[in-house]
């Protein structure tokens, strides 16, 4: 699964996280800088600039390493201290427990850092749903989102064919690189974050829509 606009609310992640970690980027720098972990993470920032170069991306909404995984750093924070609190579409929080009850192995793809994937579920309005992803989490190391390369590596990471995975993600060219790879499709079409959908994938507004079009257990 993807995480912005298919797991969660676009307008969380644009409209909450994106703004925090924007606004606490000098303080954190200032205060973390010097760390080996974020001193690593600026050595991949080019320029002469780090934190001009990291604004940059961010107002780009650059799909970068560094950035994403300074980004997680910062959330973390949030999450930990209580600020933050991670959003899950309710149908998402429900079909999670089902399908993991039913067996089903249940993975994250996400361009943001493992980090920061493993803090908003960990922290979410539904509680700590961690332990239901038993497939693993995957970020931009393994590749870009619209690569079928990217795909290939997950399903060799998780052991499993090609085929026997479906990807969630309200992306048409992440699903197309996807469908690429050998794996089924769903883009999601969820009317609040206002996705169009590209008649190229089988469709659903919500998880339990995929539900019924996979014959998955519902919620």
């Amino acid at each position: 699964m993807d995480i912005e606009g298919t797991t969660t609310a676009i307008a969380f992640v644009k409209e909450r996280l994106f703004p925090f970690a924007e606004q606490a980027l000098d303080s954190f720098l200032a205060a973390h800088g010097a760390t080996p972990e974020v001193a690593a993470i600026l050595a991949e920032v080019p320029g002469p600039d780090a934190a001009a170069t990291l604004r940059a991306w961010m107002a780009a909404d650059a799909k970068v390493t560094p950035l994403k995984a300074l980004q997680g750093l910062i959330w973390h924070q949030g999450y930990a201290d209580g600020r933050l609190k991670g959003h899950l579409w309710p149908d998402v929080a429900a079909c999670l427990h089902a399908w993991a009850g039913a067996g089903v192995t249940l993975a994250i793809y996400s361009s943001g850092s493992v980090p920061a994937q493993k803090d908003l579920f960990g922290h979410s309005d539904a509680g700590d749903v961690t332990p239901l992803l038993t497939g693993g989490f995957y970020d931009t190391r393994v590749g870009a989102k619209r690569e079928r390369g990217s795909y290939t590596a997950i399903a060799e990471a998780m052991r499993l064919a090609p085929g026997a995975i479906l990807f969630l993600s309200d992306i048409a060219e992440e699903l197309d690189a996807a469908k690429d790879a050998g794996l089924r499709t769903c883009q999601l079409v969820r009317a609040a974050d206002g996705t169009k959908p590209s008649g190229r994938h089988p469709e659903a507004a919500d998880f339990l829509g995929v539900a019924r079009l996979f014959g998955l257990p519902a919620a």
